[in-house]
């Protein structure tokens, strides 16, 4: 008899890997990528925390089914990695965990005190007293503002601001395409841990409104330690294929950052700032997508 399957901790998978122009499918219970001549490449996806999916892609059933049991995060972007479509959660989300960050976005002294942890956790420094999150917001802003004209000047770039149509991919500059490949990367990397560790995507606490707030919450406090730098030296560069470049080095940098290590414990230390107790488990609660015996002691097993 074969062990019982046990799921790979967030923390040790691979970050990303980029589909564009192939099929996946399930073929001999292995999840592969098919090519317009038909050459069949494997895809180790149980090992990988986020597939983006590029135009040209088809997906079969068994390959969306395979990927939810594992724990890979599948993603359909844009031209680029760009534009995010739609995303399908890798099953076993933790409704306790998910009431625990509502009541923290509801209450309206818990969701400054996260948002202050925020701002310490990524500025290194505590934020101004008696500031409202609007406040916070705006400074913030002004700080991001002067971050990007920092790095651009270190890399002799002409910095005219974040500008750029998401519907027009090349009506960007270079260094705005290379953010835009840079930051996308990130956003599938952070949904994947927000959603592995039993979050919802939705409920942020600086961002608010739109379906990914919490993961850009999550993602921008790693941004400048990560892959701002990486996009402007890339953009410097002037490479004839940039989007590709950028999301190589993205992966380079997630692996020696041991970036999936770090985002899952980050949430649940910017979110105890909040001074809520954490709800029990309900009895009732979706278990593991992989039954699993052993504990394994790190909340990206979606248990």
């Amino acid at each position: 008899m074969l062990p019982p399957l046990k799921p790979i901790a967030m923390k040790e998978r691979v970050s990303i890997v980029t589909v564009e122009r192939g099929q996946l499918d399930v073929l001999d219970g292995a999840f592969v990528v098919i090519d317009k001549n038909g050459v069949r490449t494997h895809i180790p996806v149980g090992g990988i925390a986020c597939l983006m999916l590029e135009p040209g892609t088809r997906v079969s059933h068994a390959a969306a089914v395979l990927a939810s049991r594992v724990g890979c995060l599948l993603i359909w972007v844009g031209e680029g990695s760009v534009r995010l479509y739609a995303s399908g959660q890798p099953g076993g989300a933790r409704a306790d965990r998910l009431l625990y960050q509502a009541r923290l976005a509801l209450d309206d002294k818990a969701r400054l005190s996260v948002v202050r942890k925020m701002y310490a956790f990524r500025f290194k420094e505590e934020p101004p007293e008696h500031r409202s999150i609007e406040q916070l917001r705006s400074i913030e802003g002004a700080r991001v503002k002067s971050l990007y004209k920092m790095f651009a000047t270190q890399n002799g770039i002409e910095w005219k601001g974040r500008k750029y149509d998401p519907k027009e991919w090349g009506s960007g500059d270079m260094a705005n395409r290379c953010l835009s490949a840079a930051t996308a990367c990130l956003y599938g990397v952070a949904e994947a841990a927000v959603l592995a560790a039993g979050y919802a995507p939705a409920i942020g606490f600086i961002h608010t409104g739109k379906p990914l707030s919490f993961v850009y919450d999550i993602a921008d406090l790693f941004k400048f330690d990560t892959v701002i730098p990486l996009a402007f030296r890339i953009a410097a560069q002037k490479v004839g294929s940039p989007e590709r470049t950028v999301r190589l080095g993205c992966r380079d940098v997630f692996r020696t950052s041991q970036l999936l290590s770090k985002i899952i414990p980050t949430i649940e230390e910017v979110l105890d700032a909040g001074g809520l107790s954490r709800p029990e488990p309900s009895p009732e609660s979706v278990p593991p997508a992989i039954p699993n015996k052993e504990q394994l002691g790190d909340a990206g097993h979606r248990g």
